[in-house]
């Protein structure tokens, strides 16, 4: 783990509290609609559909809560039960909500998901509403909360937001932020063609923001569509100023490159039901493991490395192995057990 801000040193000599969240998550919180039927991929055919609190930086959040290290989240909700309810699961998992702003018009998103028999999932869409239409299209770069990047050590964000002009704005002042405070920047892909009005332009945007990323997360799909190649490796000449690369696979495992350390850790062999939010779980149990040990001498050591990977795809398998995406994260002891197990 890196040391402590230069900032934060010199009040903590002088006795001031200036405890804060760790990790800065920034992004969608919504609800994830899943069908809950597994025979058919039809959007038309679904007749039930169950609620689960999901977003990919939400659940980031929330599963670093659960893993014990404090994390905040910034985000947009609407002025609505649905939003109302998104700000008690944060509350309940104790993530640090100064960040989150209420829109007075727009409503908290809500995104239908098929699924498959073996829990893969469909993004089928946001009802009747067009995707522009939504709170967190709209996160207002002008109220973040900059006392939190003071205090931070890392930032999470995907790039959803970057389909939408005013969030797009909120991420890039963060970005800007982060860069001020020394605060490391971790960017999930999170590639999801329903979100974006127009799906054509995202590559380009996206590849522009990667550049600013010291750590970075790719589903091998991902990876693929914006470098051509799922090996981390081979997307790292692209990318010089990371400090390292992780490419997901699901069933396949993950593979990494940090510097001149490259490597895989296959996958745990587990009953999928849900996969929604495993990467999220994923990308949380990483940066647990740099936040609560030391950063720079994991990122430098091979075994430390694949250590740390390892324990991060045991906390994926064990999201899959329950519906949702924040009711399925995992504690360290049920991460510890599998890994237990399976030594």
């Amino acid at each position: 783990m890196r040391g402590p801000k230069l900032a934060r040193l010199k009040l903590e000599l002088f006795g001031q509290n200036v405890t804060g969240p760790r990790v800065l998550c920034l992004g969608e919180i919504l609800f994830d609609c899943l069908a809950n039927y597994t025979e058919s991929t039809s959007l038309e055919r679904a007749e039930h559909w169950t609620p689960y609190p999901g977003g990919a930086p939400a659940n980031v959040a929330c599963g670093l809560s659960t893993l014990g290290t404090t994390s905040a989240f910034i985000g947009c909700v609407g002025d609505d039960e649905a939003g109302s309810a998104l700000r008690e699961v944060l509350d309940a998992h104790q993530v640090n909500t100064a960040g989150l702003q209420v829109h007075p018009e727009a409503p908290t998103r809500q995104v239908f998901v098929l699924r498959s028999r073996t829990g893969e999932r469909e993004f089928a869409g946001f009802g009747d509403r067009p995707t522009t239409a939504f709170a967190d299209a709209y996160l207002d770069a002008n109220a973040l909360p900059v006392t939190l990047f003071e205090r931070a050590d890392y930032l999470v964000m995907g790039t959803l937001g970057l389909a939408y002009p005013a969030t797009r704005a909120a991420l890039m002042k963060s970005l800007e932020l982060a860069r001020a405070f020394d605060v490391r920047i971790a960017i999930d892909i999170n590639w999801r063609p329903v979100f974006w009005p127009h799906p054509e332009s995202a590559a380009a945007i996206v590849r522009d923001v990667l550049k600013q990323a010291d750590y970075l997360k790719f589903s091998d799909d991902e990876a693929r569509w914006l470098f051509a190649t799922d090996n981390p490796a081979g997307i790292a000449p692209y990318l010089p100023q990371a400090r390292g690369l992780l490419v997901t696979a699901g069933e396949g495992g993950c593979s990494y490159a940090f510097g001149p350390h490259t490597g895989s850790v296959p996958a745990f062999s587990v009953n999928a039901v849900d996969t929604t939010g495993a990467g999220d779980s994923f990308l949380a149990a990483f940066l647990h493991v740099l936040e609560r040990q030391n950063e720079s001498e994991i990122v430098a050591s091979p075994e430390r490395l694949q250590q740390a990977v390892r324990f991060a795809c045991a906390a994926g398998a064990l999201t899959v192995t329950r519906p949702g995406a924040i009711a399925a994260q995992p504690t360290v002891a049920d991460i510890n057990a599998l890994l237990a197990r399976v030594s």
